[in-house]
């Protein structure tokens, strides 16, 4: 009985560390920045809550490249979305490191936020024909498209034998001890 709750003490110790440990890491970064910038191929997404409706607009979300400085000189898009979420979207971006700024109707900035969007590579398809297998799938017990010997079946056989014995001889052996406190 002591074992088990010297256990589930520790044991609540170690999911409480590792809780406040992870409220710790995640927010200073709500803190600093109160924006999600996402990219998708070519298309870069702005999310964020901090935003307030004035006079029917939420605010505007400015893309500078790295020649731009400031707000005024970005691509700009008027926020959309509720009271719960707003959001504004760039397409057709180039490849390069971007920064992201959103200021709320209301004047205040809500975050700025640097992202990186990749060069988007585009697969190339290509189809051949190739010959279909004269018998089919070869599906099976795992390798049944090989034949394999019989000391490599003797040695599998072994290896479960071994197991089965084993597991009898421990719940044999821990069925015949009397329980105890």
């Amino acid at each position: 009985m002591r074992n088990s709750s010297l256990f589930l003490r520790s044991g609540l110790t170690v999911a409480a560390a590792s809780a406040f440990s992870f409220l710790v890491a995640a927010g200073p970064a709500e803190a600093q920045s109160g924006i999600s910038v996402s990219t998708t191929g070519t298309t870069v997404s702005v999310t964020t809550r901090a935003c307030t409706n004035v006079n029917g607009s939420w605010g505007t979300a400015s893309l500078l490249n790295s020649r731009q400085a400031n707000f005024s000189q970005g691509r700009q898009v008027s926020l959309s979305g509720t009271t719960a979420l707003q959001s504004a979207a760039w397409s057709n971006v180039s490849a390069g490191t971007y920064t992201v700024i959103v200021i709320c109707s209301d004047g205040t900035t809500a975050g700025t936020q640097s992202v990186i969007v990749s060069p988007s590579v585009r697969p190339t398809i290509s189809a051949t024909a190739t010959a279909s297998p004269s018998r089919g799938v070869m599906g099976g017990v795992g390798g049944g498209s090989q034949d394999y010997g019989t000391l490599t079946l003797v040695g599998g056989g072994v290896l479960v034998g071994t197991a089965v014995a084993g597991t009898a001889w421990y719940l044999r052996r821990r069925t015949s001890k009397p329980y105890r406190l």
